[in-house]
């Protein structure tokens, strides 16, 4: 099953991200927060992007699961 996570971080990712966060949609927000929304098939793969947001030295605001799909 996928599941659809919502990553917040408190500042901007720049595009050039874009790829190595793909599949997910990075959103910069006009308060300087960046959101990264998408499909992540497993616990493994979360912490794999958590990682990328740690490699990047960004401050990690929230990590929601929206939903699953089957």
């Amino acid at each position: 099953m996928l599941f659809n996570y919502q990553i917040r971080v408190k500042e901007h990712v720049d595009n050039d991200w874009a790829e190595w966060f793909s599949p997910l949609t990075i959103v910069n927000e006009p308060n300087g927060e960046a959101t990264l929304t998408g499909p992540i098939v497993d616990q493994a793969a979360l912490h794999g992007f958590l990682d990328k947001v740690f490699d990047l030295n960004l401050t990690l605001l929230a990590v929601i699961c929206l939903k699953g799909q089957p």
